[in-house]
């Protein structure tokens, strides 16, 4: 059974399972009733950190367009451009035993392409989560669901891996942005044109 998280918490994710090694980031949401005249399109992505907490460079950043990372021990599975259905609506799978030595943390973010002038934000997203699962047999081990904290902001850290030691853990964060993908990217050392 799954550990579900509140934000804040913090959870061992190789040291409570043994063995553990390609696991699947799966981050969902749905869109509330929204009259904007245009379509909700939310991305995840990975960001590839240092000891500094900073990327080394664009390579880290892990997306749709560029879905390989940390020497293909992070992949995107791809854009899902409206949301629609339920479970995952985008995933990104590790391989914690090809992570870098030299990789500390992998923070997941969710958000809204172009939401500047579409009007939109996460004011308007409900039901958004994230969840760790083992590739091998598809077992959910965490779950953490962002609840409704949210009203002006465009992005959204939502969790991080770690390591600790010898070991990986996992922190549910929720911590919001404005200003969209451009100061996500500038808080984690990245500029965007």
């Amino acid at each position: 059974m799954a550990v579900s998280l509140s934000k804040g918490q913090k959870v061992d994710l190789t040291k409570t399972n043994p063995g553990l090694k390609k696991i699947i980031i799966g981050l969902g949401w749905d869109t509330n009733k929204y009259d904007g005249g245009h379509d909700f399109d939310l991305d995840a992505s990975a960001f590839i950190l240092g000891a500094s907490g900073k990327v080394k460079d664009e390579k880290d950043f892990v997306f749709y367009n560029n879905p390989k990372g940390a020497q293909g021990a992070v992949v995107h599975t791809g854009d899902n451009r409206s949301g629609v259905g339920d479970g995952d609506d985008e995933q990104i799978k590790l391989d914690l035993s090809l992570v870098p030595a030299d990789v500390e943390k992998i923070a997941f973010t969710i958000t809204i392409h172009d939401a500047e002038s579409r009007k939109q934000s996460f004011g308007q997203v409900g039901n958004a989560y994230v969840r760790v699962f083992n590739e091998e047999g598809s077992v959910e081990l965490i779950r953490y669901d962002l609840g409704e904290d949210f009203s002006v902001e465009t992005a959204i850290v939502v969790a991080e891996i770690y390591r600790h030691g010898a070991e990986w853990k996992f922190n549910a964060i929720g911590s919001g942005f404005k200003g969209g993908l451009g100061a996500l990217c500038a808080n984690f050392g990245l500029s965007v044109a």
